[in-house]
């Protein structure tokens, strides 16, 4: 555990320092089922084949307004102690659309407590274009204006730590590392911070966690909680209760109330759905839509079937 100290107080301090360029990442809702999107040390996942996606169209009924979608899939590796992964995201907004292809490693500790500390990093590129094709100006012979399609690509990189007790995970990470202190300009993604607690509980008819998240970027801070309740079935004694429906609430100090819900259609297979609204007056009132798909590898197929011990509830 002492070896690891230094680690943990290096990404504090990049998750207390630095310029930045204000340029947003990505906003998925969903974010609460899957961490790996800005914190690599939690596909740690033990038991299964891990895949993950999700689409979100946001502002809906406005021209060129922002959709994501992003693809996940990741496993760990009982006898190395180490989770790998691979992500893509597509971001377009406007006259501009990136694209986010990310390599991930974690390693996983955990001792007989009941406590487990990961260690995550992503690297990949990051790549954004400018099509200036799509602008309406007022003045065309304007010469700040450009026709052409700009486009950039440069190395991208993540880190984050994860620490998981029997009813909490505790979490930092920071992302975008080679944006630290670069020209805005360069029109990358900004370096951003992350730190996070969730409280986890099981009962006999369900499971239900609430989170509080704080993200920062350069001179913005987004405070965010979150409550998600997952109903149980019971199957019988012996495969235990199954998780079968799942609601969930999201607050954000940005004004903004997101509504989830989730479905198992197997043990395996899950579907989910989040609705964003903002509550300021005099914003758009246009709703904001995200849906999102999982899928575990049966177990037989993963290479830590042998480690499987909750088969019937999903990950957190």
């Amino acid at each position: 555990m002492k070896r690891i100290v230094p680690y943990i107080f290096i990404l504090f301090c990049t998750f207390i320092s630095s310029e930045l360029f204000a340029q947003a990442d990505i906003s998925m809702a969903t974010h609460w089922y899957n961490r790996g999107n800005y914190n690599p040390a939690a596909i740690a996942r033990t038991e299964y084949i891990y895949v993950f996606s999700n689409i979100r169209q946001q502002w809906t009924g406005i021209a060129m307004a922002p959709k994501v979608v992003n693809f996940q899939v990741s496993e760990y590796i009982h006898k190395a102690r180490s989770a790998f992964g691979l992500s893509m995201i597509s971001d377009k907004m406007g006259v501009t659309e990136s694209i986010n292809p990310m390599l991930t490693y974690a390693y996983r500790m955990e001792n007989r407590k009941g406590w487990t500390l990961s260690l995550g990093v992503s690297g990949g590129i990051f790549s954004r274009s400018i099509d200036g094709s799509f602008f309406e100006a007022v003045n065309v012979s304007d010469p700040a204006l450009f026709n052409d399609l700009e486009k950039i690509t440069l190395p991208d990189a993540n880190v984050g730590v994860e620490v998981q007790t029997r009813n909490f995970i505790f979490g930092l990470s920071s992302t975008h590392l080679f944006s630290i202190a670069k020209d805005s300009s360069l029109f990358l993604n900004a370096n951003h911070r992350y730190g996070y607690v969730i409280f986890k509980n099981n009962t006999e008819l369900m499971n239900y966690n609430f989170g509080i998240q704080l993200v920062n970027r350069y001179n913005m801070s987004v405070l965010e909680g979150s409550a998600n309740l997952r109903f149980k079935n019971t199957t019988g004694l012996t495969i235990g209760p199954r998780e079968t429906l799942d609601i969930g609430v999201i607050y954000r100090s940005t004004n903004q109330i997101t509504l989830m819900m989730g479905l198992n259609i197997t043990s395996n297979f899950r579907v989910g759905y989040a609705y964003d609204h903002i509550l300021t007056t005099g914003y758009s009132q246009n709703g904001t839509h995200e849906i999102m798909l999982e899928y575990r590898i049966p177990s037989k197929a993963a290479s830590t079937c042998i480690q499987c011990r909750v088969t019937e509830d999903w990950y957190h």
